[in-house]
This record gives C-alpha cells, sequence and structure tokens, in this order.
C-alpha cells in the first residue's frame, strides 16, 4: 500500500498509453482516403537504413525519460509537465488523424538482404505509412529533450544532455532518411512542444496552447493541401 501511496502519480500513464494504443488501432483499421503528403524536397532526401538505429531507440528513449521523471526525480511538477506534454501532443495527433486522414507514399522498393535492411522491412511491415501528421517520433523525441535539458539534477548534466540532443536530432533526421515521415510531418511536430514555462502556469494557459496548436495544425494542413497542388 505504502508504494501504491508513492507511486500514485504514475497511474496516468498506462492508463493513457491504452487509450492512446485503442485510438491509433482504429485510426489505423478504419476504411477512409488518406490525403497524400508530399513535397518535393522530400525526394531530394537519400534512403539511409542505417537510421533504423536511432529510429528503434526512440522507443528506450522515452521510456527512461518517462521513467526517470516519474519514479527517480523527486521535483513532481518537472514530472506533470512531461507527460502533459506528451499527452497534449499524442491527443492533437489523434485528432489531427481523425479529421484530416494523412498518409505518405515516400517508401522505396527495399532490395537486399542485409541486417538494417531486414529492420526497415519489419518496420514497413508492421508500421503502415498512414496517420503520420504530425510525426510523434519528433514531437516526443523535442519534448523530452526539453524536459532533460531543464532538469539540473543529474551527475553529469552537461553530458546528459548533450547526449540527448544529439540522440533527438539523430531520431527527428531518421524519420525523414527512412522515409517514414515527410518534411511537413517533421515541421508541424517541432511547432508543438511549448518551451516556456510561463505556459504551465495556469489552467487557462493550458486552454490558449491547444488552441493555438490546433489552430497551427489546421494551418499546416490547408498549407500542404496547396503545396500538393502545385
Amino acid at each position: 500500500m505504502k508504494l501504491l501511496k508513492k507511486y500514485q502519480h504514475v497511474w496516468i500513464v498506462p492508463v493513457y498509453g491504452i487509450f492512446y494504443l485503442w485510438a491509433f488501432q482504429y485510426l489505423e483499421q478504419r476504411n477512409v482516403k488518406a490525403h497524400i503528403i508530399h513535397l518535393k524536397l522530400d525526394d531530394m532526401i537519400p534512403f539511409c537504413e542505417y537510421f533504423i538505429i536511432p529510429y528503434l531507440m526512440w522507443f528506450l528513449y522515452i521510456a527512461l525519460t518517462v521513467g526517470y521523471f516519474a519514479f527517480i526525480n523527486k521535483n513532481k511538477q518537472e514530472y506533470y509537465q512531461l507527460i502533459f506534454t506528451l499527452g497534449l501532443g499524442m491527443t492533437l495527433f489523434l485528432v489531427v488523424s481523425y479529421f484530416y486522414p494523412n498518409g505518405q507514399d515516400l517508401r522505396p522498393h527495399l532490395t537486399g538482404d542485409g541486417f538494417f535492411i531486414s529492420l526497415v522491412r519489419h518496420l514497413y511491415r508492421i508500421d503502415t505509412p498512414t496517420n503520420i501528421l504530425p510525426s510523434i517520433h519528433v514531437f516526443n523525441s523535442v519534448a523530452c529533450c526539453i524536459a532533460i535539458c531543464r532538469h539540473n539534477s543529474f551527475k553529469h548534466p552537461r553530458t546528459v544532455k548533450i547526449v540527448t540532443f544529439v540522440l533527438s536530432v539523430l531520431i527527428i533526421l531518421a524519420t525523414v532518411f527512412l522515409k517514414q515521415h515527410t518534411l511537413i510531418d517533421v515541421f508541424s511536430a517541432l511547432k508543438n512542444p511549448p518551451v516556456k514555462r510561463k505556459q504551465w502556469e495556469s489552467f487557462g494557459s493550458y486552454c490558449n496552447f491547444i488552441t493555438n496548436k490546433v489552430r497551427k495544425t489546421a494551418w499546416l494542413c490547408k498549407w500542404s493541401r496547396f503545396l500538393l497542388k502545385t
């Protein structure tokens, strides 16, 4: 009982995780026409299978970051800021995917049976090229990077922050070099994570923050349609 009371703040993570996975599975399986997002700039980015390593490291990166702030860090305000940011971005992704079904057609035909190509082939098999806007890989990476860079209680803070920043950049690059996302997905995700502490001062700021992000995402969707026509 003492253990449950000590970590009662953690219950929201698995609860939301179950909801998110259920909602994402619904979006993946529903039969709707997807708006294809494809810029000419996307074609200029070469495919590189070696980026599968940082792409897959994302899962461990997010899990360790959330785990640290949930179980080790004593500043619960930082924990709530992090999970609220992650939850907000992931919920926004679900809303955009529901009202603006989207996808991409960038994936190349894979040849060869090397280790990295095999990993990418498996990724393509289990992850459809739909519901990509904004990129959750990018959003969550930046959100965790911001949380870690603001935190000053690490034993070797400079090293941790440098490693975190480099890993976050590699993950962002991986999304486009693996042809998992378009540049629009990346830029829309980069616009989302809050970078100012003042945005957390009141519930009113939360509401304003949500409204602004929905408007910005809608604006990006309109521009993507325009660019696809040109």
